[in-house]
């Protein structure tokens, strides 16, 4: 009777131990093949009209592929996804190997600030990324790459938000890092009064600490490229070299360039330079 038990048991075992193996490798019927290119635009994830952003998958890519996510400027209120479409293909063609998100996020307007509603945004995305890495097959290991507002909000989704840590580098091109900066706070230029009062009119001190990169940075933040231009009107000088030196102290891998004859953007040399640059930061931390 004991040899029957243990032969039974031993039965068990095997198809229970089969019957895991097969369903482990059973792939998913929505897994796409990685040995092709993939593209998609427009993939929804909400309800709203500007939650969506376009996938670029490279070919012969696997789970270890990483991921980097573009977002757009245009002061909280405006601008689109589109409005990178040079970086991404610039990104597509020096660095084949990385998949690319560019993604839109809602806009803020009188009755809906930016945060915590645009950081929000960014959450699901990298939720539906992470949910259906398997399927679009690549890594949980994300890159940031924003511009302007994008910047802002890059920056402080990487060092306040990413509880997983899994973001491995954020670059910030002309990205708003300090709103208590007397440039920000004690201002009385109207447009920038204008983009400051869409987090709230009445907002205090400790709000805005709270949305500024540089009070949420800390010494596991991700490595950070930064890139600013002296003569910009928005976004001055002093937003990137507080940022830079609180890396400094705090020991975080980082790399700042400043564009002596740059403002709120730049052309030419400076755009190549900033290209080089950003395909070498991507490339050792990424």
């Amino acid at each position: 009777m004991k040899a029957t038990k243990s032969v039974l048991l031993n039965i068990a075992v095997v198809l229970l131990l089969f019957s895991c193996s097969k369903e482990s490798t059973q792939q998913s019927p929505n897994a796409l093949d990685p040995s092709e290119y993939f593209e998609k635009k427009d993939v929804s994830y909400g309800a709203d009209k500007h939650q969506k952003f376009d996938l670029y998958l490279p070919a012969n890519r696997s789970m270890a592929t990483k991921v980097l996510i573009l977002v757009h400027g245009g002061g909280w209120s405006a601008g689109d996804k589109t409005e990178l479409n040079d970086i991404k293909d610039f990104l597509r063609q020096d660095l084949p190997e990385v998949a690319v998100v560019n993604m839109n996020y809602r806009l803020a307007d009188a009755e809906n600030n930016p945060y915590p509603m645009q950081l929000d945004d960014i959450t699901t995305v990298i939720d539906h990324l992470r949910l259906n890495a398997s399927d679009y097959v690549f890594s949980h290991d994300y890159g940031f790459l924003g511009v302007s507002a994008g910047a802002h909000l890059s920056l402080l989704w990487s060092y306040a938000f990413d509880v997983k840590k899994e973001v491995k580098m954020v670059c910030s091109i002309v990205g708003p890092t300090n709103f208590m900066d007397p440039f920000y706070f004690d201002t009385t230029d109207p447009n920038i009064k204008n983009l400051l009062n869409l987090f709230g009119e009445e907002a205090t001190i400790d709000f805005l600490k709270n949305v500024s990169p540089y009070y949420k940075v800390t010494a596991s933040a991700p490595p950070t490229l930064l890139f600013y231009g002296k003569q910009d009107p928005l976004v001055p000088v002093s937003q990137a070299t507080m940022l830079k030196e609180r890396l400094q102290q705090l020991g975080v891998p980082h790399d700042y360039t400043l564009y002596e004859n740059g403002g709120h953007g730049w052309i030419g040399p400076e755009l190549l330079d900033t290209a080089i640059k950003l395909q070498q930061f991507v490339q050792t931390y990424l």
